[in-house]
C-alpha cells in the first residue's frame, strides 16, 4: 500500500512539474513562432535582394528597409512601420532643393 502511494505521489509530482515548465515557456514559444513566420515570409526576399548582407541581421534589416518596395507582400507586412526608400540619397535630395 505504501508503495502505491509513493508511486502516485511521484507520478503526480512529475506531471505537475512538466505542466509548470510547459506553462512557463508559453510566451517564449509564441515569440519563436512569430520569428519563424517572419523568417519564412522574408527568407526568399533576403536571399534575392540582400544576399551580400548575410549573415549580419542588422545589415539585412537595413537593406530590406531600403528595398521595401521590392519585398513580397508577405514580407512587406513586417516592414509596414518603416518608410519606403525613395531611391534618392540625402545628397541628391539636397541638390534638388536648390
Amino acid at each position: 500500500m505504501l508503495c502505491l502511494n509513493l508511486r502516485f505521489v511521484r507520478t503526480t509530482f512529475l506531471a505537475l512539474s512538466a505542466l509548470a515548465l510547459g506553462v512557463a515557456n508559453l510566451p517564449a514559444a509564441h515569440a519563436d513562432t512569430a520569428r519563424e513566420q517572419q523568417t519564412k515570409a522574408c527568407k526568399g526576399d533576403a536571399l534575392r535582394l540582400c544576399a551580400l548582407a548575410i549573415p549580419n541581421e542588422k545589415k539585412i534589416t537595413a537593406c530590406m528597409e531600403r528595398k521595401k518596395d521590392k519585398l513580397s507582400p508577405a514580407c512587406r507586412v513586417y516592414f509596414k512601420d518603416t518608410p519606403a526608400h525613395t531611391g534618392k540619397s540625402a545628397k541628391q535630395a539636397h541638390k534638388a532643393k536648390r
